[in-house]
């Protein structure tokens, strides 16, 4: 019923006059209180990019609501918000806008901070941390200097990712795509040598793949451990003729006997001395052309293998043989050391490089299934060999009068024999996979290493010329079809044909092997993982100038932590040259070394914006702290963050980094603990309408301040906590927000305007108080377990389920006074505006976000009577409703005297009853 004196919604004039008063009164203001228990509360930062697109609201809002939960729930709430505003977008908007990248970036920020006070989010905009102040620079400049004075960071020329239109390195990365193209800008990267900063993240590879601490999701840690890529095994010595060691780092040092040929990544220094006069040409061209290609690209298993010989051979350490040393793509120089062992046999892209350029393939692992294979062509045997393979119990096909052999493990004596005297004169007959053997009329042959298979091969060219294209034994067997699935494997076996370790089994030999590399000055054990030390320094102007001075005379020293911050140049030409703006500027890399005085140079790099990422969460806890990064205070009361919440797409970037900077800072005395961030959870996409990801080109992308001004705040927020499951996201659907904004409008008539008299009914205050509380059970469940979407979706159904309380006339009761304010409570960290205004028109007192969330009543939340579900021999036949807490042996019994169950039943004794206490009965017959 409408009231003409009801207050009407206006959710313009209610969200402004709300957010004034909770900034006024400081509402959301966080301090130390040591008689609360606390809960720090981040989202990752934005970067100022000029407008908060949808993405940022998704990312925002359910974890502000769960905030205002934890809040409510007694606990001591930080969540602060800054800004990630280093960075190449900046200037790349100042090229394109000729406008100063501080300029450009100050601006949105004063944007986006006006956009999220919209959103009435309970930021505590005292703690705001901004990258590019100074005041904040500063400190990410003092951590560097303390990096490197503990040996954590170094300089060193290396190849590096380079992006030419932004004319920059790349982190490895910031390389996306199977083109590897700029994140920031899409361009083809290419590679570049130069002398850069790097930090010792790979100091700490084993401590990072330790998750027992921390609440993660799986999926992040998996993706973190692949990156880590942590790999036990054994770094080798190979000498080359000119006298040069070539390690090779290798998991299969048990296989080193079949390694014969090396191959190197086309960037390895030591290539140019390898390559022969006769071969220089061919080894140049091809490192060009592997210059254009991508990792990926490189070291895709489908594609063609291309390679080169370089002329050059290196001496096999553990049998003295000389093996040839080639290039090819798919060695990398960035993992392990550039070069690798090939042990074609027991590698299927070393198998197939070796089948192509014809090079030596030699089995050393025994297969681990004992079977091996055979194949006699028509003619090869006499007619009764598959009379006596049957009669042994030997399995064969016939085909076209060939015979095709699979003999099991155990059989391979018998097999021989039978072959032997079956055998045809000037025919041959071999045996290839557990074993290696070829019978020729005048005896068995046994293929133990390289030589003798090429004797073995020889001998097969002199009885069939139809095999003397094959330029190996191996691609002579290739060449039968049926030969091809068992030539090559990978797994650990006995070892055969390596010297005295013949015969150790697979499960000792790796280790027996490697003891053996180091006590004869041949190798030993080795651990490579496939993260890198994470490459720091950016040949641009907008970021943390890094804080080195090189003086001639003392090298590399560190700016004094009294100098710091270096400050950025206003004055500075930030267009795109290929060399750092700063070096460009006329006065502004002139200083004096710290330690002699003496006439020195300023780095003219500056850091990794993901340098600043590292340690915001550390800023936020005091911004304006002048003695250090932070409040030691501070940090004792409120770290580690509890809950930190982000997008996935950060797991091998911003979460990696951030992890290796607080370990390397624990170690330095700086933090405590061994990890930053308790738990973490990842939000998903806003998709378009359209299910695509929003884009301007796709013309798809939505403004909040455009939902807003037509829904409020509220409605929108509510939306985006229920449209979709917060850890998948979704596509966004504007009759699903108008859905929501009609539940806003029908909560605020619900309970401003009056309802009619009415019988206080027992069973409707039962009913509706049951509603109440176990909507209450749920939505602080799902609260808790980060379920967003069901919240907004329960408290739907209780507003219908009370609209219908309200018609019959429970609206003076005191059932509907607790479910009113119990809705309320509920509602407040969802659409706090509506929920502050609502419990100020009931009465209570301000502020509804200072109250306690309300406990449970479980008597009022139980069921009166439960929904059995009842089963017979697994079909379900029936539904009864019994009283909630009925026994067993009555719930047996009620369920028998069913007419349903009796009718099924047709008479039949049940032979088991399986309960299962208030949902379901199984009867057995």
């Amino acid at each position: 019923m409408s009231n003409a004196n009801s207050p009407i919604y206006n959710p313009a004039e209610i969200e402004g006059k709300w957010q004034k008063k909770w900034d006024d009164d400081g509402l959301y203001d966080s301090n130390i209180d040591p008689s609360k228990p606390k809960h720090y509360a981040l989202t990752m930062l934005p970067y100022p990019s000029g407008d908060l697109h949808i993405g940022h609201w998704f990312a925002m809002t359910p974890p502000d609501a769960r905030a205002r939960f934890k809040r409510m729930q007694g606990y001591n709430v930080l969540f602060p918000m800054g800004f990630d505003a280093f960075g190449l977008p900046a200037e790349n908007a100042a090229i394109k806008n000729n406008i100063h990248p501080k300029q450009w970036t100050y601006r949105n920020i004063e944007k986006m901070r006006k956009q999220f006070r919209s959103l009435g989010a309970m930021f505590d905009w005292r703690r705001e941390a901004v990258s590019a102040d100074p005041d904040y620079y500063r400190w990410t400049q003092w951590f560097f200097t303390q990096l490197f004075k503990h040996g954590l960071a170094y300089r060193k020329a290396a190849w590096v990712d380079w992006c030419p239109h932004d004319n920059t390195t790349l982190a490895r990365e910031q390389v996306w795509g199977e083109d590897r193209h700029c994140e920031r800008c899409g361009t083809p990267v290419i590679k570049k040598n130069l002398e850069q900063w790097f930090f010792k993240t790979t100091q700490y590879a084993d401590e990072l793949l330790k998750y027992d601490a921390i609440d993660w999701p799986e999926r992040v840690r998996t993706l973190q451990t692949n990156w880590i890529g942590r790999s036990e095994g054994a770094a080798v010595y190979f000498t080359t003729e000119q006298g040069d060691v070539l390690e090779v780092f290798t998991t299969r040092p048990d296989t080193l006997w079949g390694a014969t040929f090396m191959v190197l990544a086309p960037e390895h220094p030591l290539v140019a001395k390898l390559t022969s006069t006769e071969q220089k040409a061919q080894v140049e061209n091809y490192s060009a052309e592997t210059q254009r290609m991508t990792d990926i690209q490189r070291e895709a298993t489908d594609k063609e293998k291309t390679g080169v010989f370089t002329g050059g051979y290196a001496i096999n350490p553990v049998n003295g043989r000389r093996i040839p040393v080639w290039i090819a793509d798919y060695v990398l120089l960035t993992y392990g050391t550039g070069a690798i062992m090939a042990v074609p046999a027991h590698d299927e892209r070393d198998f197939a490089f070796a089948i192509k350029f014809g090079l030596p393939i030699q089995p050393v692992i025994d297969r681990p299934d004992g079977v091996s294979k055979s194949y006699a062509p028509s003619g090869t045997m006499s007619d009764e060999f598959a009379t006596a393979l049957q009669a042994a119990g030997i399995p064969f096909i016939e085909s076209n009068g060939a015979i095709k052999v699979t003999i099991p493990a155990g059989k391979t004596d018998t097999y021989v024999k039978i072959a032997q005297d079956h055998l045809q004169p000037g025919s041959w007959n071999e045996i290839v996979g557990a074993r290696w053997q070829f019978i020729f009329d005048n005896g068995i042959w046994n293929w133990e290493s390289v030589d003798s298979g090429a004797r073995i091969l020889a001998r097969c060219k002199e009885i069939n010329l139809g095999v003397n294209s094959a330029r190996t034994l191996m691609e002579m067997l290739w060449g039968c079809e049926f030969y091809r699935d068992i030539l090559t494997h990978a797994d650990y076996g006995t070892m055969i044909h390596s010297g005295e370790f013949s015969g150790t089994p697979g499960s000792k030999a790796k280790k027996m092997v490697t003891r053996w590399l180091e006590e004869n000055g041949k190798g030993k054990y080795s651990v490579n993982y496939r993260l890198r030390d994470w490459l720091i320094s950016r040949q641009r102007y907008w970021g943390a100038p890094i804080p080195i001075i090189y003086c001639p005379t003392h090298g590399a020293v560190p700016v004094p932590d009294d100098k710091l911050p270096v400050l950025l140049p206003d004055d500075v030409e930030w267009m795109p040259t290929g060399q750092s703006p700063l070096k460009l500027h006329p006065t502004w890399k002139v200083t004096t070394c710290p330690v002699c005085g003496g006439p020195a140079e300023r780095e003219t790099d500056t850091m990794d914006t993901f340098m600043c990422s590292s340690w915001y969460h550390l800023r936020y806890l005091s911004p304006q702290y002048q003695q250090g990064p932070f409040d030691p205070k501070e940090y004792d009361y409120w770290m580690p963050v509890d809950t930190y919440t982000g997008g996935i797409e950060h797991a091998n970037m911003h979460l990696i980094y951030t992890r290796f900077f607080h370990k390397a800072c624990r170690d330095m005395g700086i933090t405590k603990g061994d990890e930053p961030m308790l738990q973490l959870r990842n939000q998903g996409m806003v998709l378009g309408e359209d299910s695509e990801k929003m884009s301007k080109s796709r013309g798809n992308v939505l403004s909040p301040d455009d939902l807003v001004q037509t829904y409020g705040a509220d409605a929108v927020r509510a939306y985006l906590i229920f449209f979709s499951r917060w850890d998948q996201g979704g596509p966004w659907s504007s009759g699903g927000i108008e859905g929501v904004n009609r539940w806003i409008r029908r909560v605020w008539a619900m309970i401003v305007e009056p309802g009619p008299e009415g019988s206080k009914d027992e069973a409707a205050v039962r009913a509706l108080r049951r509603k109440v509380h176990q909507t209450l059970k749920a939505v602080t469940r799902d609260f808790e377990q980060f379920e967003f979407n069901t919240i907004v979706s329960g408290l739907m159904e209780l507003a219908n389920e009370m609209l219908k309380a309200k018609q019959q006339g429970l609206y003076h009761s005191a059932a509907w006074k607790e479910a009113v304010e119990l809705y309320l409570l509920m509602l407040a960290p969802v659409s706090p505006h509506i929920a502050e205004e609502l419990w100020m028109q009931i009465g209570k007192p301000y502020s509804i976000h200072t109250q306690n969330w309300p406990k449970v009543d479980e008597e009022a939340a139980r069921e009166d009577e439960i929904t059995l579900v009842v089963q017979i021999n697994g079909k379900v036949r029936d539904r009864i409703q019994l009283p909630a807490g009925i026994s067993e042996a009555d719930a047996r019994a009620r369920t028998l005297a069913s007419p349903v169950v009796q009718k099924n039943l047709e008479g039949k004794t049940p032979r088991q009853i399986i309960y299962v206490a208030g949902k379901l009965i199984n009867i057995v017959v």
